[in-house]
């Protein structure tokens, strides 16, 4: 199939989670564009997409090097961040959506208060409690709270990884989780500071949805499988 026919299958089935979904959410799409060509981003560009993934530093900046388009493109930075790549991360993308660490958290605050700019972010959680995952623990802590006082950070909400499991039940429980702790941070905070929920991939963005996603970040099910020779 041809990437427009994939990215119609995609954006369908949104329309259609969407519609089974009690949270009346707006959903962004966003392409994870990870070992994909600068071609097909560009295509993918030219059917409207307009917001992009990406996993590795090195990788995303020799691609945004080659197409002038990537400044029309919203460029996230989905993958796990090392704190050596901080700075160059923050001048290749426009928001980081993997902060799994205070410590990375206070790394990213301190290289923009010498510029004075802000950058947009999300916290990533492991809902899953799988150790192969990075994130901070689903639970009210005083190092998720304390992000919230770093001022150079706009924190617009939670990132979390599904499960690595058939289980439908499981996957909704991770889902579930981050919508509840949203709900918790913002109590804690008193007021509406977050209202970002990025869960969901190609394997469980239909769920996703229904349990409150504003962002799924699909990559083979709209390029297909990833050639990594």
């Amino acid at each position: 199939m041809t990437l427009e026919q994939n990215l119609k299958i995609v954006l369908d089935k949104i329309e259609h989670s969407k519609s089974k979904s009690v949270w009346g959410q707006q959903v962004e799409l966003i392409a994870a564009t990870k070992t994909r060509d600068i071609s097909t981003i560009e295509e993918l560009y030219h059917l409207g997409i307009k917001t992009i993934g990406e996993n590795k530093i090195q990788e995303a900046e020799k691609k945004f090097s080659m197409f002038p388009g990537f400044e029309n493109i919203k460029k996230r930075f989905i993958g796990h961040l090392q704190s050596n790549k901080t700075k160059k991360c923050l001048t290749l993308f426009d928001s980081i959506d993997s902060i799994d660490t205070i410590k990375l958290a206070k790394k990213i605050n301190s290289i923009l208060q010498e510029t004075k700019k802000k950058v947009e972010c999300l916290i990533e959680i492991n809902t899953s409690g799988e150790p192969q995952k990075h994130g901070f623990q689903p639970q009210i802590t005083s190092e998720l709270i304390s992000c919230f006082d770093l001022k150079q950070l706009n924190i617009a909400g939670l990132m979390t990884v599904g499960p690595n499991t058939d289980s439908e039940l499981s996957k909704r429980g991770a889902f579930i989780l981050l919508r509840e702790l949203k709900n918790k941070i913002n109590n804690e905070l008193g007021f509406q500071a977050i209202k970002e929920l990025s869960m969901g991939m190609t394997n469980d963005y239909e769920l996703a949805i229904q349990e409150g996603s504003t962002m799924v970040r699909v990559g083979t099910g709209l390029f297909g499988a990833r050639n990594y020779s």
